[in-house]
Protein backbone atom coordinates (compact mmCIF):
# COMPACT_ATOMS: atom_id res chain seq x y z
CA UNK A 1 0.00 0.00 0.00
CA UNK A 2 1.03 3.77 -1.31
CA UNK A 3 -0.34 6.79 1.23
CA UNK A 4 -0.31 10.38 0.70
CA UNK A 5 -1.51 12.58 3.39
CA UNK A 6 -1.37 16.22 3.52
CA UNK A 7 -3.00 18.97 5.78
CA UNK A 8 -3.75 22.25 6.24
CA UNK A 9 -5.14 24.65 9.12
CA UNK A 10 -8.15 26.87 8.23
CA UNK A 11 -10.08 29.27 9.85
CA UNK A 12 -13.65 28.76 9.25
CA UNK A 13 -15.97 26.04 11.19
CA UNK A 14 -16.26 22.81 9.94
CA UNK A 15 -19.68 23.65 8.28
CA UNK A 16 -17.89 25.86 5.78
CA UNK A 17 -15.34 23.73 5.13
CA UNK A 18 -17.94 20.88 4.49
CA UNK A 19 -19.82 23.04 2.66
CA UNK A 20 -17.61 24.22 -0.04
CA UNK A 21 -16.16 19.97 -0.29
CA UNK A 22 -19.51 18.64 -0.78
CA UNK A 23 -20.64 21.52 -3.53
CA UNK A 24 -19.16 19.53 -6.10
CA UNK A 25 -20.46 22.05 -8.87
CA UNK A 26 -18.60 25.23 -7.54
CA UNK A 27 -15.48 22.77 -7.99
CA UNK A 28 -14.42 24.62 -11.42
CA UNK A 29 -14.82 27.98 -9.66
CA UNK A 30 -12.03 27.37 -6.85
CA UNK A 31 -10.26 23.61 -7.27
CA UNK A 32 -7.13 23.15 -9.04
CA UNK A 33 -7.01 19.68 -8.73
CA UNK A 34 -10.40 18.27 -8.73
CA UNK A 35 -11.38 20.80 -11.64
CA UNK A 36 -15.02 19.30 -12.05
CA UNK A 37 -16.95 16.84 -10.23
CA UNK A 38 -20.84 15.83 -10.48
CA UNK A 39 -23.09 13.45 -8.62
CA UNK A 40 -24.80 13.11 -5.41
CA UNK A 41 -23.16 12.93 -2.10
CA UNK A 42 -24.62 9.71 -0.71
CA UNK A 43 -22.96 6.38 -0.03
CA UNK A 44 -23.18 4.38 -3.19
CA UNK A 45 -23.20 6.91 -5.41
CA UNK A 46 -20.82 7.30 -8.32
CA UNK A 47 -19.26 11.09 -9.07
CA UNK A 48 -17.61 11.81 -12.06
CA UNK A 49 -14.22 13.77 -11.29
CA UNK A 50 -11.96 15.30 -13.49
CA UNK A 51 -8.04 15.56 -12.54
CA UNK A 52 -5.71 18.04 -13.46
CA UNK A 53 -2.31 17.19 -11.03
CA UNK A 54 0.39 20.19 -11.48
CA UNK A 55 2.30 19.22 -14.84
CA UNK A 56 0.48 15.74 -14.88
CA UNK A 57 -2.08 14.59 -17.61
CA UNK A 58 -5.52 14.84 -16.84
CA UNK A 59 -7.85 11.93 -16.29
CA UNK A 60 -11.64 11.84 -15.53
CA UNK A 61 -12.42 9.20 -12.89
CA UNK A 62 -15.82 7.29 -11.63
CA UNK A 63 -15.52 6.65 -7.82
CA UNK A 64 -17.91 5.33 -5.43
CA UNK A 65 -18.65 7.46 -2.20
CA UNK A 66 -18.29 5.26 0.59
CA UNK A 67 -18.79 6.92 3.83
CA UNK A 68 -20.09 10.40 4.28
CA UNK A 69 -20.25 11.88 7.62
CA UNK A 70 -21.08 15.26 7.61
CA UNK A 71 -19.03 18.13 8.61
CA UNK A 72 -16.40 15.12 9.70
CA UNK A 73 -15.64 13.06 6.63
CA UNK A 74 -15.89 12.54 2.97
CA UNK A 75 -14.34 9.33 1.72
CA UNK A 76 -14.51 7.41 -2.32
CA UNK A 77 -13.05 4.62 -3.48
CA UNK A 78 -11.73 4.73 -7.26
CA UNK A 79 -10.05 1.83 -9.50
CA UNK A 80 -8.37 1.57 -12.66
CA UNK A 81 -9.75 -1.54 -14.44
CA UNK A 82 -10.45 -4.17 -11.94
CA UNK A 83 -10.25 -4.62 -8.08
CA UNK A 84 -7.06 -4.72 -7.38
CA UNK A 85 -5.35 -3.42 -10.11
CA UNK A 86 -4.87 0.27 -8.86
CA UNK A 87 -7.23 1.29 -6.75
CA UNK A 88 -7.31 4.60 -4.74
CA UNK A 89 -9.22 5.23 -1.55
CA UNK A 90 -9.51 9.35 -0.96
CA UNK A 91 -10.56 10.36 2.37
CA UNK A 92 -10.98 13.89 3.30
CA UNK A 93 -11.20 14.71 7.56
CA UNK A 94 -12.43 17.89 9.31
CA UNK A 95 -11.01 17.81 12.62
CA UNK A 96 -12.32 21.01 14.69
CA UNK A 97 -9.37 23.42 16.52
CA UNK A 98 -9.20 26.26 18.43
CA UNK A 99 -8.44 28.17 15.09
CA UNK A 100 -11.35 26.42 13.00
CA UNK A 101 -10.67 23.80 11.45
CA UNK A 102 -7.93 20.75 9.88
CA UNK A 103 -8.26 19.83 6.73
CA UNK A 104 -6.69 16.28 5.81
CA UNK A 105 -6.76 14.64 2.50
CA UNK A 106 -5.04 11.65 1.97
CA UNK A 107 -5.54 8.51 -0.34
CA UNK A 108 -4.53 5.00 0.29
CA UNK A 109 -3.11 3.53 -2.90
CA UNK A 110 -3.66 -0.46 -3.37
CA UNK A 111 -3.23 -3.10 -6.53
CA UNK A 112 -0.45 -4.43 -8.63
CA UNK A 113 0.31 -1.16 -10.70
CA UNK A 114 1.25 1.07 -7.40
CA UNK A 115 4.79 0.60 -7.94
CA UNK A 116 4.37 1.74 -11.19
CA UNK A 117 2.95 4.65 -9.78
CA UNK A 118 4.65 5.41 -7.03
CA UNK A 119 6.95 8.67 -8.31
CA UNK A 120 4.21 10.67 -10.14
CA UNK A 121 2.01 9.79 -6.44
CA UNK A 122 4.90 11.50 -4.52
CA UNK A 123 5.63 14.63 -6.96
CA UNK A 124 2.30 14.93 -9.08
CA UNK A 125 -0.46 13.87 -7.14
CA UNK A 126 0.93 15.18 -3.66
CA UNK A 127 1.13 18.44 -5.42
CA UNK A 128 -2.45 18.62 -6.45
CA UNK A 129 -3.89 17.27 -3.04
CA UNK A 130 -1.51 20.26 -1.80
CA UNK A 131 -2.85 23.05 -4.10
CA UNK A 132 -6.55 22.20 -3.47
CA UNK A 133 -5.62 22.60 0.32
CA UNK A 134 -4.27 25.85 -0.04
CA UNK A 135 -7.22 26.59 -2.18
CA UNK A 136 -10.03 25.23 0.15
CA UNK A 137 -8.37 27.49 3.09
CA UNK A 138 -8.60 30.39 1.19
CA UNK A 139 -12.43 29.75 -0.21
CA UNK A 140 -13.27 28.70 3.18
CA UNK A 141 -11.86 31.38 4.94
CA UNK A 142 -12.94 34.50 2.85
CA UNK A 143 -16.50 32.41 3.17
CA UNK A 144 -16.70 32.03 6.83
CA UNK A 145 -18.71 34.04 9.31
CA UNK A 146 -16.97 36.54 11.20
CA UNK A 147 -17.47 37.05 14.92
CA UNK A 148 -18.22 40.41 16.89
CA UNK A 149 -14.82 41.08 17.82
CA UNK A 150 -13.73 40.80 13.98
CA UNK A 151 -12.11 36.92 14.14
CA UNK A 152 -13.15 34.54 12.27
CA UNK A 153 -15.06 30.91 13.16
CA UNK A 154 -15.38 30.10 16.66
CA UNK A 155 -15.03 31.94 19.60
CA UNK A 156 -11.50 32.94 21.07
CA UNK A 157 -11.67 33.31 24.15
Amino acid sequence: MKQLVTEIEIEAPAETVWEILTGLDAYPEWNPFIVSAAGQIEVGATLRNRLEPPNGKPMTFKPTVTVVEPNTKFEWLGRLGFPGLFDGRHIFELEPTAAGTRFVQREEFTGILVPLFARSLDGKTRAGFEAMNRAMKQRAEAAAPKEADGTQGRNHT
